[in-house]
């Protein structure tokens, strides 16, 4: 069962039971709910009958934007690919971006129920972008393979072509464009903003590495081996070389435009060191740097009061060097 137009669910899980057939519906407008197709009657018809209802606050969830598939040429001429959310048409002229970087970095990004996120959307009047750039899943194990060990840098170029395709977009404005991601994603800001500082006013950095060789010298150590099969093994003097070329904490000076790093304390697979040493660096430069620090929290904020703190934080920054 297709998305469609993000009011239709797609099929995320189908089971059945007796005479009933029950699943849960994925739609990128609405939280999952456990829909029923009753196999004799319904079949045929397609009629299928909703049990649930998920709490939204009283909001009105078909008013919130559905997903745009769009595709830009990278700098191999590659093609590569996105989902954007247009903001409501009661803002007027080209409205900010908010670029969204997945983790992983074998990760992907797919249309779902935005949450909190739809308040960039439809209070704040911003454009949203989810990029996947090469070495995302889902598209080949070729694609899967391109940012592997000292082809890193090659993703952060996507996101370079990218602006470009934002600069040719009328209703876009690709002079106020923020960058931010967790974890890989956090990587892949402090990347962009370190390589491409330029083309963005502004960046969000969550629980993300700041220097391949620190990160996966002080990752727990369950972990390294699994992540030097994807960023190459720190202790090879020329695979060291090149990851400390591309680190973002080597190039802080040259990010001159805000800065937001979040991190936490207890943070087992990127240790907060990564983001403390990225902050004392940029600050150096008395570039504007915010810094939030979970003590109670480890990679990514769970605890719903840390979240809303979060949440609200990065609001504040965003309608200071985003929005003005």
């Amino acid at each position: 069962m297709p998305a469609g137009n993000g009011t239709e669910p797609a099929l995320d899980c189908f089971t059945h039971f007796t005479r009933l057939f029950y699943f849960f519906a994925v739609a990128v407008k609405c939280l999952d709910d456990l829909r029923v197709l009753r196999a004799r009657r319904d079949v045929q018809s397609g009629k299928v009958e909703r049990w649930t209802f998920s709490e939204t606050g009283g909001l009105n969830t078909m008013n919130f934007a559905a997903p745009e598939l769009i595709h830009w040429k990278s700098w191999d001429n590659r093609m590569i690919s996105g989902f954007l959310y247009r903001p409501p048409y009661k803002f007027k002229g080209p409205r900010p971006v908010m670029i969204l970087i997945h983790g992983g970095p074998e990760g992907q990004f797919r249309p779902e129920f935005l949450g909190a996120s739809n308040y960039y959307l439809n209070e704040l009047g911003i454009a949203l972008i989810f990029p996947n750039v090469r070495g995302s899943t889902g598209y080949g194990k070729k694609f899967l393979a391109l940012d592997n060990g000292v082809l890193r840098d090659g993703s952060y170029k996507d996101i370079q072509s990218l602006f470009d395709w934002i600069s040719q977009q009328p209703d876009l404005d690709a002079k106020r464009v923020l960058i931010t991601g967790g974890s890989y994603g956090g990587f892949m800001t402090l990347a962009i903003a370190t390589s491409y500082n330029d083309r963005i006013c502004c960046s969000v950095d969550i629980v993300g590495p700041s220097n391949l060789v620190t990160f996966l010298e002080h990752t727990s150590g369950y972990r390294q081996d699994l992540r030097r099969v994807e960023y190459g093994d720190e202790r090879d003097p020329k695979t060291r070389a090149y990851l400390e070329s591309i680190a973002p904490a080597n190039k802080a000076q040259n990010i001159t435009k805000p800065l937001f790093v979040i991190a936490g304390k207890n943070d087992p697979r990127v240790p907060a060191s990564e983001s403390e040493q990225m902050v004392g660096m940029v600050r150096q430069s008395n570039t504007p740097v915010w810094y939030l620090l979970g003590k109670n929290e480890g990679h990514g904020f769970r605890k719903k009061k840390n979240r809303d703190f979060q949440f609200y934080a990065t609001v504040m920054f965003v309608k200071e060097y985003l929005l003005k």
